[in-house]
C-alpha cells in the first residue's frame, strides 16, 4: 500500500478538492478523504506531500506519440499509410514504440495516459488506442483501451496527399463520398454476417465497435464546412463521434452545442502552416466549453510536444476557458471523450491509481512535477524538488 498524506487533493470527482490523503492499494485508489487512519500493523509506505497538489494523471486525448518518433525521420514515422485512402484494419498498437523519448517526457509532465493513433492523410486511417505512458516497455502491457476510436479525416490532408497520386480523393466531395461508401458497405457486411450470409472480413470487422457505438469515429476536422460534413455523416449513420482539432469551432459554438459531439481542441501552439488552420486560436476551447460542449485539449504530438499539454491548457484558460474546465480538459473530460473514465480521469475508489503531484498549478510554466504514479507505482520523482516531500 501507499499513502499520500497532507496533500491538496483535487479529485476531479464528486468529492471535489480538499486537504487530506489518498490511499493506494494493489494499483487502485482505495480511499481519498480528509482523514485516513491506518491500522498500526498495516504494511504501507507513507509519503507526506507537504500541502502540494495531487490530482489525477493528465490525459492526452489525441496524439501520435511513439508512432511518429522524434528525430528518426522516415524510419521512425509510421503515422500514415499513404497508398490507399481507406485503411480501417490498421491498428495503432502495431506501430507504437514505447521506447520513444516522448513517453519519458510525458511521464515527467504528469501525463499518465494518451490516446494514440494514425494520422490524417487517409479518409479512414485506422484504430486508436488509449495507453499508459509508463510502467512497462511492452505496449501490450500498457494498453488501457483498444480500440478506442476509428480515425477518419476531412479536408486538406487527404486532398493534398492523394492529389499527387492521380487517384481519389482530390476534393472534399470525394472524401465524403468515399467515407459514405465505406460505411454503407461495412453496415451491410455486419448485417449480412449476423445472418450468416457472408464470409468473415477483417476489413469490415474493424467497423463493428463503431456501429455498436462502443467507440466513436475520431474526425480530423479544422474548418467549419468540414466540421458540418463530419456531423452530417455521423448523423446519417447514427455513430458516436469526437471532433478533433475543431479549429473553427468557436465560430459555430451554438450549432455544435445543439449537436452534442465532444471536441478535442488543438494544437494551438503550432504555427498556422496550412490553409485550414488560419483561424486557430486559444480561445476556441473556452468558447466551446461555455456553450456546453465537453472539451479536451490536445498537443497532437509531435505537432506540439507532449510535455506542453498543461501549458496549452493554461493558454486556453488565459483566453477564456474557466480554470476548473482547464483542469477537466486534461483529466476527466479527456477520459470521458476517450471512453476510459471508468478507470482514469478522477481520484475515486476503484479507479486506477494514476496520479500526478505538483508544487503548484500544472498550467503555470514554473510549476514542477514532483512525482508521477501509474498503477500505484512511482514511475517518476523529481530529485531537484524532492526536498519538498518528506
Amino acid at each position: 500500500m501507499l499513502l499520500l498524506k497532507n496533500a491538496t487533493v483535487r479529485t476531479m470527482g464528486k468529492a471535489g478538492t480538499f486537504e487530506g490523503s489518498v490511499l493506494i492499494k494493489e494499483g487502485k485508489i482505495a480511499e481519498a478523504a480528509p482523514n485516513i487512519e491506518l491500522p498500526a500493523s498495516a504494511d504501507c509506505e507513507v509519503i507526506d506531500l507537504n500541502h502540494n497538489l495531487v490530482m489525477p494523471g493528465l490525459i492526452e486525448a489525441h496524439c501520435h506519440m511513439g508512432i511518429t518518433e522524434e528525430k528518426k525521420g522516415q524510419e521512425g514515422d509510421d503515422c500514415n499509410e499513404t497508398v490507399h485512402p481507406i485503411t480501417p484494419i490498421l491498428r495503432s498498437i502495431d506501430a507504437i514504440n514505447a521506447m520513444d523519448a516522448a513517453f519519458h517526457d510525458a511521464v515527467k509532465t504528469g501525463i499518465t495516459a494518451a490516446n494514440i493513433g494514425p494520422g490524417s492523410s487517409n479518409v479512414v486511417g485506422g484504430q486508436f488506442a488509449v495507453v499508459k505512458t509508463g510502467g512497462a516497455r511492452r505496449i501490450d502491457d500498457m494498453i488501457l483501451k483498444f480500440p478506442s476510436a476509428m480515425k477518419v479525416a476531412f479536408g486538406e490532408n487527404p486532398k493534398v496527399n492523394y492529389a499527387g497520386l492521380n487517384t481519389s480523393p482530390v476534393t472534399r466531395m470525394a472524401i465524403a463520398g468515399l467515407l459514405r461508401d465505406e460505411l454503407t458497405k461495412a453496415r451491410q457486411y455486419l448485417d449480412d454476417y449476423e445472418k450468416n450470409n457472408t464470409e468473415y472480413s477483417l476489413h469490415y470487422e474493424a467497423w463493428r465497435p463503431v456501429f455498436e457505438r462502443k467507440i466513436p469515429i475520431k474526425a480530423h476536422v479544422h474548418r467549419v464546412d468540414d466540421i458540418f460534413t463530419a456531423i452530417r455523416i455521423a448523423n446519417e449513420f447514427g455513430l458516436k463521434m469526437t471532433l478533433d482539432h475543431c479549429s473553427e469551432g468557436h465560430l459555430i459554438a451554438d450549432e455544435l452545442a445543439a449537436e452534442g459531439y465532444p471536441a478535442i481542441v488543438g494544437p494551438d501552439f503550432a504555427s498556422r502552416n496550412k490553409i485550414e488552420v488560419q483561424n486557430v486560436a486559444f480561445k476556441t476551447a473556452g468558447v466551446l466549453a461555455k456553450a456546453g460542449l465537453t472539451v479536451a485539449v490536445t498537443t497532437d504530438h509531435p505537432v506540439s510536444l507532449i510535455q506542453s499539454l498543461p501549458l496549452c491548457v493554461g493558454m486556453c484558460v488565459k483566453q477564456g476557458l474557466p480554470m476548473e474546465e482547464g483542469y477537466r480538459a486534461m483529466t476527466i473530460n479527456a477520459a470521458k471523450i476517450c471512453g476510459a473514465d471508468d478507470r482514469i480521469g478522477s481520484i475515486e475508489q476503484g479507479k486506477d491509481a494514476d496520479l500526478a503531484v505538483y508544487d503548484g498549478n500544472p498550467m503555470e510554466i514554473f510549476t514542477n512535477t514532483l512525482m508521477t504514479i501509474i498503477d500505484g507505482k512511482i514511475v517518476y520523482k523529481n530529485d531537484k524538488a524532492a526536498h519538498t516531500l518528506y
